[in-house]
């Protein structure tokens, strides 16, 4: 064998794998396997649930996904056989939008086979005024799920940041009970006082935390819930229930589009505020921050975060307005154009621009940098600092 042929014989099977990946792309199986031997069955199964979605316009695939249950679940069992998580997501995602299958989250028995994630999850939110009650025990499990695998990944690390920040904000030289004091400290501010004939320490200051009647921080969550807001909402709500635990800090949580809602009774469970809130309708932020300054009874030691792309639909000058009354008074004022993973946010890019030089922190964050977000806020230390340590690292 010459040269010539070695590298045919090598190009061979990289040329044969192109194509099947291409057939799979174009949604053409191959009339035979004979010169396509590495064409499987499980790829003509994976080139069938690929064409009931992606050559769905053809009306003879149409009937297949569009009112038909059974064929809906089989077809969800089936991405979920032949595709891993990650990619069954993205067609889960782009059957919503492209087939309009919102129907199909309206039958409790194809729920089960769902890959949930936190579209889908924006989905149900979505249609859940809209749901039979049969059907909403179910919806509550599948959002369940993801809420559980959110606390389960930004509870502890916001929990850590939080009292963290507390403890370092919060501090006395005269603890007035024993589980007051903070031993560690006190002991290292007076090794110098080590008396060697008793073998003890004879502390000559204390150190440890005030008691507290009230907590020492206020956060008031402000989230717009329009339709493009959904990711933010959902990470928001599990938020604001993790923070409502924790009794150093009083949180409240309200969200608003053209109306508003206090969600703050139900923060015991983010399942119950996912499903309070109404995903949708138009934007009034001024209308939002009105009702959340007459919220606010401690104006200095208050955080005031208002989650949106500040697409103002109401009064603009109005909406300005209320963000500087609220600054003058004392409150600590934090602007997140988008909490979620989905990348850069569309936004209004003259009202941000505003923000930002009144000196709100204006910014996009992701889930797992709002622990440390919080953190700098409550101890007041520069966040324009931190978030350009952020970028730095990315």
């Amino acid at each position: 064998m010459n040269m010539n042929e070695e590298l045919i014989t090598l190009e061979q099977p990289d040329l044969a794998e192109q194509e099947r990946r291409w057939r799979l792309i174009l949604g053409q199986v191959p009339n035979s396997t004979s010169h396509l031997p590495n064409w499987s069955v499980q790829d003509t199964k994976m080139q069938e649930c690929l064409n009931e979605l992606y050559q769905a316009q053809q009306p003879n695939r149409r009937g297949g996904l569009g009112h038909s249950s059974p064929r809906v679940a089989q077809w969800l069992g089936d991405i979920r056989q032949y595709f891993p998580s990650s990619v069954v997501k993205v067609i889960q995602k782009d059957a919503l939008e492209r087939l309009n299958l919102q129907q199909m989250l309206l039958e409790p028995e194809l729920l089960a086979s769902v890959e949930v994630d936190i579209h889908l999850v924006s989905t149900l939110i979505s249609l859940n005024h809209l749901m039979p009650e049969k059907t909403k025990e179910t919806a509550r499990i599948v959002v369940r799920q993801l809420v559980e695998q959110l606390e389960n990944r930004l509870k502890q690390p916001l929990q850590q940041a939080i009292r963290g920040s507390i403890n370092r904000s919060a501090h006395t030289r005269r603890p007035k009970r024993m589980q007051d004091i903070n031993w560690k400290r006190t002991i290292q501010a007076n090794l110098k006082h080590w008396q060697e004939d008793f073998k003890t320490i004879i502390p000559h200051e204390l150190h440890g935390h005030p008691r507290q009647q009230t907590a020492l921080k206020d956060i008031v969550l402000c989230v717009d819930q329009s339709g493009s807001m959904a990711p933010s909402v959902i990470y928001s709500s599990v938020f604001a229930a993790v923070m409502a635990s924790i009794r150093a800090v009083s949180t409240q949580m309200i969200v608003f589009d053209t109306e508003l809602a206090d969600l703050t009774p139900l923060l015991e469970d983010p399942v119950d505020v996912l499903f309070g809130t109404q995903l949708g309708g138009g934007t009034d932020i001024a209308k939002a921050i009105k009702y959340c300054r007459g919220k606010i009874t401690r104006p200095e030691d208050t955080i005031f975060i208002l989650i949106s792309d500040l697409c103002e639909g109401g009064d603009a000058k109005q909406m300005l307005k209320q963000v500087a009354e609220m600054l003058d008074s004392g409150v600590q004022v934090i602007a997140l154009l988008a909490l979620s993973d989905d990348g850069a946010p569309w936004y209004d890019t003259q009202h941000a621009q505003i923000f930002a030089d009144m000196g709100i922190p204006t910014f996009a964050c992701t889930p797992d940098q709002f622990p440390e977000l919080m953190a700098t806020a409550i101890e007041k230390r520069d966040i324009h600092a931190w978030y350009a340590t952020q970028q730095n690292l990315t």
